[in-house]
């Protein structure tokens, strides 16, 4: 195909994403969505391999490409569908990420198949934010296996009010996510009207060879052999243990093996993950290797492989718990993964970043001045340093790749006060180059409120690269008393929390 034409419809692909998620943002209702903007929107072709994805969420998309053909091909289409689930264990990540998927049909065919993806505060759990200490999956709210919200154009209202929990702000939320789709399905018709149905589906090949061949071409810069590295995570809130993540990576010729034997099995908290997690981490590793202008296509997943020992924390089992697995386990596989490249490539890869998501899941069944709500965000912290120059401060990292919420947002629609939002000095790691530091966040609480904290790097430092100091671990507080990691309380009006986040390592001696 040629060059310019295959770059261009590149260009249209992505540009449906990026609208899906423009539409996603600006319908819907709720601070996490409409200001943290956590949602990701994607298409596939007619067997669920990766079409194309707007730069949103990395562990969505990751993980949306690596389940998406166990999704598609469990279900009978037919025009006017929309799939809806968030199984962690049938294609999803964890409760609160509801993907949302229709076909897209030409003469009585499924030609594409369009999909978001997007974060909801309140998925039915008890526990305020539906991100509970969780040790049982059922603890952590609805689970939807893969069903028909929408059959040949009809909506299930049952279904709908049955996720949606009744609760009208969450209703639009997914309302949006329908309306996100339905314009993606209707773009991407527009598209394949002007181009051609033959012409296109060509085109998709021949965009997945050069994908792959982009792929191979970048990661043939690795030498050829075997390299490995590993971590650790703090503990699952609920065992007092140090949880293990080893890899090891075989690179023969551009293409790669990541056998994860050896990492620790499924733990009784909630930091186990289904293998897709794990996919993505490693997808988006790979993907900071190419160059900018390479697509983001099924052909670059025909380069690498994944194994995880079933039963494992990286392969969990029906039904362990893994609200934390998508959000910070996902982290700690980043850092495994770079940490063993960079025996490989040494002056390419940057320093541990912060390292966790710092979530921070509050809310009341029965606030006096809000009746009930469910408020979840994540933290940014430091990014590790690299051979070229220090790491960014107060930023998010890796896997996610969502806005902060601004205070004024956060405090109009929720009883609290941020009483401070800074960086946090001197937490970056020392070295020839920075880490970047990490962030102070507080909350004083106008009523009372249950407060859920799942954050990692309270025990374990990020590492430093290459002579590089590790950074300062995070640290958690209420009204001075420093609180673990992982932990839910209940807080009284006037209680001040204290989130204060990890920097990144340094990289090269001082």
């Amino acid at each position: 195909m040629d060059p310019i034409e295959l770059g261009i419809l590149v260009s249209r692909l992505e540009s449906i994403c990026e609208e899906m998620g423009a539409i996603l943002q600006q319908s819907s209702f709720s601070p996490n969505i409409k200001d943290r903007m956590d949602f990701s929107c994607a298409l596939f072709d007619p067997s669920g391999g990766l079409m194309a994805q707007a730069a949103h969420i990395p562990v969505h998309l990751g993980s949306m490409a690596y389940a998406m053909r166990d999704i598609v091909n469990q279900v009978s289409w037919c025009p006017g569908d929309m799939l809806v689930l968030n199984n962690p264990y049938m294609g999803g990540t964890h409760l609160p990420d509801v993907t949302m998927v229709a076909p897209y049909f030409v003469d009585g065919e499924v030609k594409a198949f369009i999909a978001n993806r997007a974060h909801h505060a309140n998925i039915g759990s008890d526990a305020p934010g539906s991100m509970p200490l969780s040790t049982h999956i059922d603890q952590e709210g609805v689970v939807i296996d893969p069903v028909k919200l929408i059959d040949s154009g009809v909506m299930d209202e049952t279904l709908l009010n049955r996720i949606s929990s009744s609760n009208v702000l969450s209703r639009g939320d997914f309302l949006a996510q329908v309306g996100s789709v339905k314009a993606g399905v209707d773009r991407f018709q527009q598209l394949v009207s002007q181009v051609g149905k033959d012409k296109f589906e060509a085109s998709v090949e021949a965009l997945n060879q050069y994908g792959e061949k982009l792929a191979l071409a970048a990661f043939k810069q690795i030498p050829d052999g075997v390299y490995q590295a590993e971590d650790y995570l703090d503990g699952d809130g609920i065992v007092d243990q140090t949880i293990l993540i080893r890899v090891a990576i075989t690179v023969v010729q551009g293409r790669l093996h990541f056998d994860f034997a050896g990492t620790s099995g499924q733990v009784q908290g909630n930091l186990n993950s289904p293998l897709s997690v794990a996919a993505a981490s490693v997808f988006y590793v790979l993907r900071c290797l190419m160059p900018d202008q390479a697509p983001t296509c099924d052909g670059v997943f025909r380069t690498f492989s994944i194994d995880a020992p079933a039963g494992s924390l990286l392969n969990a089992k029906y039904p362990a718990a893994v609200a934390a697995g998508n959000v910070e386990t996902s982290m700690r596989v980043v850092d495994v993964v770079i940490k063993a490249l960079s025996e490989a490539l040494p002056d390419y890869f940057c320093a541990a970043s912060h390292g966790s998501m710092n979530n921070v899941a509050m809310g009341s069944k029965s606030s006096a001045s809000v009746g009930q709500w469910d408020y979840y965000e994540t933290i940014g912290g430091g990014l590790g340093a690299h051979a070229s120059g220090d790491g960014l401060s107060a930023v998010q990292a890796h896997m996610t790749n969502t806005s902060n919420t601004p205070v004024e947002s956060l405090e109009l629609h929720y009883p609290i006060r941020v009483t401070k939002y800074a960086i946090r000095e001197n937490s970056g790691g020392a070295g020839a180059h920075q880490g970047g530091e990490g962030i102070e966040r507080s909350y004083q609480f106008k009523e009372d409120a249950e407060v859920t904290l799942l954050t990692e790097r309270r025990t374990f430092k990020p590492y430093g690269l290459s002579g590089g100091g590790e950074a300062e671990k995070g640290e958690n507080w209420l009204n001075g008393t420093q609180l673990p990691g992982k932990c839910s309380m209940k807080v009284k009006k006037g209680d001040v929390l204290r989130v204060i986040t990890a920097g990144g390592g340094g990289f090269g001696e001082a």
